[in-house]
C-alpha cells in the first residue's frame, strides 16, 4: 500500500510538472524562442542595447526636465513627484515593448550583401518560422542555425562577387527559405497525410536535412579553399508534397570545373 501511494503521489506530482510546463508554453516553444546562431544572438542583444539606451535617455532627459521646471517655478510640489513617477513608469513600459525586433522577409535575405547580414538575418528569419513547423523540422532549424555560424566565417573572406558567394547566397537566401515557405503553405489538415510514402511532415525533415548535409558540405570547401570546384546539388532538395504540385524550388547551378 505504501508504494502504491508513493508511485500514486509520484504520477500527481509528473502531472502538475507536465501541467505547468504546457502552459508555460512547453518544452518546444521554450527551444523555438531562443537564438539559433551567434549572429541572430548578436542581432537581438544589439537590438535590446538600443532599447536600454534609448529608456536611460528617456528618463535622463525626464528628471532634468522637472528639476530645470522645478527651479524655475521654487519646485514640482507633491503632484509633479507624482507626475514624474507615472511619466517616468510610462517610457518605461513603451519603451521596453517598442521598437520591436523586425523579423527580415525573404526579400531581405536575398539582398543581404555581405556573410554576416547573410546569416544573421536568416537565423532570425527561420526563427521565426520554428514555431510553425513539426518537431523534426524545428529540430534541423537548430542544427542549421549552428551550420551557418560556420558557414558565415568561410564566406567573410570571400569576395561576394565570386561565382561561389553568389551560389551560397542561393542556397541559403533563397532555397532554404523556399521550403519551409512551400510547406506553410499546405493547408495544416493536410500535413500530416502520407503522399507517395511521405507526409508533408517527413518531407519537409528530409529536405531540411538535405540542406543542412549541403551547408556542411560547402563550408567543408571554402574552408579547404576548392572555390572553383563548387556547385550546390540542389538536385537533391527536388521534393513534391503537400496536395496538388507543391515543389521545392531548384536553385541555378552553375556548372563546376573539370579537374585539371
Amino acid at each position: 500500500m505504501a508504494n502504491l501511494t508513493r508511485d500514486t503521489d509520484r504520477a500527481l506530482a509528473e502531472a502538475r510538472r507536465v501541467r505547468d510546463d504546457n502552459r508555460a508554453g512547453g518544452r518546444h516553444r521554450r527551444a523555438a524562442q531562443a537564438s539559433i546562431g551567434r549572429e541572430s544572438k548578436r542581432m537581438k542583444s544589439r537590438h535590446l542595447g538600443k532599447k536600454i539606451r534609448n529608456i536611460l535617455i528617456a528618463l535622463f532627459a525626464l528628471w532634468i526636465a522637472s528639476g530645470v521646471f522645478g527651479t524655475i517655478v521654487g519646485g514640482i510640489g507633491f503632484m509633479g513627484v507624482m507626475a514624474l513617477i507615472v511619466a517616468s513608469v510610462v517610457a518605461l513600459v513603451v519603451l521596453t515593448k517598442f521598437p520591436r525586433m523586425k523579423v527580415p522577409q525573404r526579400a531581405d535575405l536575398a539582398r543581404a550583401t555581405d556573410a554576416q547580414q547573410l546569416v544573421g538575418r536568416t537565423e532570425l528569419w527561420l526563427e521565426a518560422q520554428r514555431p510553425a513547423l513539426p518537431a523534426p523540422a524545428a529540430d534541423m532549424v537548430g542544427k542549421i542555425g549552428v551550420q551557418l555560424d560556420a558557414l558565415g566565417l568561410q564566406l567573410g573572406g570571400i569576395d561576394p562577387a565570386h561565382p561561389a558567394a553568389h551560389e551560397v547566397r542561393t542556397l541559403v537566401g533563397e532555397t532554404l527559405p523556399e521550403v519551409v515557405d512551400s510547406y506553410r503553405r499546405i493547408p495544416q489538415h493536410l500535413r500530416t497525410e502520407q503522399r507517395a510514402g511521405a507526409t508533408p511532415d517527413d518531407q519537409l525533415a528530409g529536405g531540411l536535412s538535405k540542406i543542412s548535409d549541403e551547408i556542411d558540405r560547402v563550408t567543408r570547401q571554402l574552408a579547404e579553399g576548392s572555390l572553383d570546384d563548387l556547385a550546390i546539388k540542389t538536385r537533391y532538395l527536388d521534393y513534391k508534397y503537400g496536395e496538388g504540385d507543391v515543389a521545392l524550388p531548384a536553385a541555378p547551378i552553375s556548372p563546376a570545373k573539370d579537374p585539371a
